[in-house]
């Protein structure tokens, strides 16, 4: 079937003598299957992404963060699947999507609507209802699901408290309750990893029928705050790959050391250098190879006074790229490395 097909496709149901015409139609990497008799109509337009997949929508009730994190196999699935707004809540919309449910959930939220009203407002007037799927969880902890008739076997979800997980076109019917088991079982960890843990369970049991490709994981504070800039804690996305998952979870642990790294710049800007040496300290142990990080823990120790140390750190980083030396020479002009002048020497004759 051309990819002109992916414009607009409808089709109603195949009835009477046209059952002889049964088939299994393939575009683009989804399988559609007509069935015989009456059904639904069923919609898919360029503007609404196929995304066949597994998510969880999920909310820590000690921090009120939430958190979604979804893997398919289809390009770039974290910017069709989830929607969410600090202090209102995620929308998941997944299968056949609908992007407006995700713009049209979260205000009807903010309307003040339950999960439950406003999913079943989203779906009153959507002639596709049987072929979406949908998760929906506000700042309360409150999750409303939905899973159409039509959805690709198998397909089904499972609510929680403060969480759903839910998935379709999956291998097998073990992919969604592993999903739930593992969230369920990691309490006490940070939302982040317990939402990757769930992922990783869906692909031990599995997965997606089809394999994998990309995946997301998002995750924002419970409550509005006047900087909305900085609501959205974490948003990580995989686009395309043969491993997402597994990018994915290297690219938290990449997060997590940089939070090491920022508490620490923040600590030398109180002036609380031993702090800011222990927060250096600790992202380099995480990732020893990254130059960056190395480099301005080298230089938290110079303004500091431990020009020896920060010495032995810049002569690793030196070897490896000298335009770090390059950068050094132009710190004291902006005030990120105050040395004295005889030191300042000695860091840019490091061999």
């Amino acid at each position: 079937m051309p990819v002109d097909w992916a414009q607009e496709l409808q089709y109603k149901g195949i009835i009477g003598n046209m059952g002889k015409y049964k088939a299994t139609v393939i575009a683009m990497g989804v399988t559609l299957l007509a069935s015989l008799g009456a059904a639904k109509a069923q919609v898919y337009k360029a503007a609404e992404p196929l995304a066949h997949t597994y998510s969880i929508v999920a909310r820590d009730p000690k921090t009120g963060e939430m958190a979604v994190g979804v893997q398919s196999h289809w390009f770039s699935v974290g910017t069709a699947v989830p929607w969410v707004e600090a202090g209102v809540g995620i929308v998941a919309t997944q299968s056949f999507t609908n992007k407006s449910f995700g713009l049209r959930g979260l205000a009807l939220l903010k309307e003040g609507k339950t999960p439950e009203e406003a999913l079943a407002i989203l779906l009153a007037d959507d002639e596709a209802r049987e072929v979406r799927q949908v998760a929906i969880l506000d700042a309360q902890g409150r999750v409303a699901t939905h899973t159409g008739k039509q959805c690709i076997r198998y397909a089904g979800h499972i609510t929680g408290k403060n969480f759903s997980v839910q998935a379709n076109m999956m291998l097998t019917d073990k992919v969604w309750p592993a999903m739930a088991k593992a969230f369920e079982r990691s309490e006490g960890q940070p939302l982040a990893e317990r939402v990757l843990l769930a992922m990783q369970a869906a692909e031990r049991e599995g997965g997606d029928i089809r394999g994998r490709q990309s995946a997301a994981l998002v995750v924002v504070k419970g409550q509005k705050t006047d900087e909305p800039w900085n609501d959205r804690i974490l948003d990580l996305r995989v686009d395309d790959g043969e491993q997402p998952l597994d990018e994915l979870a290297r690219l938290l642990k990449v997060y997590r050391a940089y939070e090491h790294m920022n508490a620490g710049d923040l600590a030398i800007e109180k002036g609380q250098m031993q702090q800011a040496m222990q927060e250096y300290g600790k992202a380099e142990e995480m990732f020893p190879n990254n130059l960056e990080m190395k480099y301005w823990h080298a230089i938290g120790l110079a303004n500091s006074g431990q020009v020896e140390e920060a010495a032995k750190l810049l002569r690793e980083v030196y070897k490896k790229d000298d335009n770090w030396r390059e950068l050094t020479s132009r710190l004291p002009e902006v005030g990120l490395l105050t040395v004295s002048k005889q030191n300042m020497e000695k860091l840019m004759r490091i061999k």
